[in-house]
């Protein structure tokens, strides 16, 4: 990887190493949201997606989430436009998307994976799986969103 490459190369530039290095690990895109149809307003809840490892905050089943979990959202350069609000507000994928710096947990900047955990932005331990609570209870999971 390049040196301190998320200051200079512009996303659509980056080597797919790259591109995969500005996941800070949080796991709030792996929550479930809900989007109010009238508002666009989108709210967090604390019920994850079937592969998320509450622990490490990571896809369980990374490389094949699409098949197993259609409707994972793929993040590429080309689909940011269309789904940057629907992304975490301290997301690097957001944050670099909005001309913004990453923060200073974030394990590119800090040296430490484990930062993002200690600085109390990631969701480790507070989620519930989805298979667990009825779609139609999720509105009872809503959360702020960690780290904000």
């Amino acid at each position: 990887m390049r040196e301190r490459f998320w200051d200079h190369v512009p996303m659509a530039k980056m080597t797919p190493e790259e591109w995969e290095a500005l996941c800070d690990g949080c796991g709030k895109c792996c929550l479930n949201k809900l989007e109010d149809e009238e508002t666009g307003e989108v709210a967090l809840t604390r019920v994850a997606c079937r592969l998320l490892d509450d622990q490490t905050c990571r896809c369980g089943q990374y490389e094949i989430r699409k098949m197993l979990v259609p409707e994972c959202i793929r993040l590429t350069p080309e689909t940011m436009g269309d789904v940057a609000y629907f992304m975490p507000e301290t997301c690097a994928y957001r944050l670099l998307h909005e001309g913004k710096p990453l923060k200073w947990w974030h394990p590119l900047v800090s040296g430490d994976p484990e930062s993002v955990h200690e600085a109390g932005v990631s969701i480790r331990g507070l989620s519930v799986p989805e298979f667990e609570v009825p779609e139609e209870d999720w509105e009872d999971y809503i959360i702020e969103e960690p780290g904000t």
